[in-house]
This record gives structure tokens, sequence and C-alpha cells, in this order.
């Protein structure tokens, strides 16, 4: 369910800026910065916010700017490209999870994160390799 939910939300994502990245062509970085941000303003720091809320904001910013990457108008490698930066953000959050949860169950379910992810990074990462990406 977890999984299914994180790609839901990247569909979102990726629906909210197909209109401005494919007006500006297939190989533009589709970028999210400035006013493209939209409700990404949550995301930053509060001097307020406790230990595992920077340390989340931290990772969901840094995850936003590794996806970051040019489109190459191929699906295979788009897919792969933009997925391992949004599987490692996954990671970086299971960890934090790990560190700053109480719940038994969130705690299994960061670990569960953190091996399937690093398995399909690292399967992703194998693919582009192969493909000379």
């Amino acid at each position: 369910m977890t999984h299914l939910r994180t790609l839901a939300v990247l569909a979102l994502l990726t629906a909210g800026l197909a209109g401005p990245a494919a007006a500006q062509g297939t190989h533009d970085h589709g970028s999210m910065s400035g006013t493209d941000m939209g409700s990404m303003g949550s995301m930053k720091p509060d001097p307020n916010d406790n230990a595992s809320t920077k340390e989340f904001k931290a990772a969901d910013m840094a995850m936003m700017k590794d996806m970051d990457v040019p489109y190459t108008g191929d699906p295979d490698v788009d897919f792969r490209t933009h997925m391992i930066p949004h599987h490692k953000g996954a990671v970086a959050m299971a960890h934090i999870a790990l560190k700053h949860a109480k719940d038994p169950a969130t705690k299994a379910m960061a670990h569960k994160i953190i091996d399937d992810q690093e398995k399909e990074i690292s399967d992703m990462e194998a693919w582009l390799k192969r493909h000379g990406k």
C-alpha cells in the first residue's frame, strides 16, 4: 500500500508538471524552482520544528532537488532517472523514522522500505549502466 501511495503521489506531481514541461520541450528540466514549488513551502525550515520534522523537511527538499534532472524523451530512461532519487528520498526518510519513531510498526515499515527501495535503486542503476545511460 505504501509503495502504491508513493507512486500515486509521484503521478500527481508529474501530472502537475507535465503542462509546463511539455511546453518547454522534451529536454527541459521541468524545474520546480520558484513559484512552481506550490505547496512545497511547507518544507521550509522552521525554528519551531522538532528534530524529526527538520530532518524530514531536509530529506524532502534534497529529494525534490535530486529529482530535477533533464527528461530525455526515452520513457525507460526517464522513469529510472527520476525514480532513483525518489527512492533514495524514501530511504532517507525511513532512516529518519528509525531514528525518531517509537511505534514498532513504523520501524518495521522503515526497515522494509530501506530493503526494498535499495534493491530497486540497485536494479535501476544496473539497467541504466547496461544500456549506457
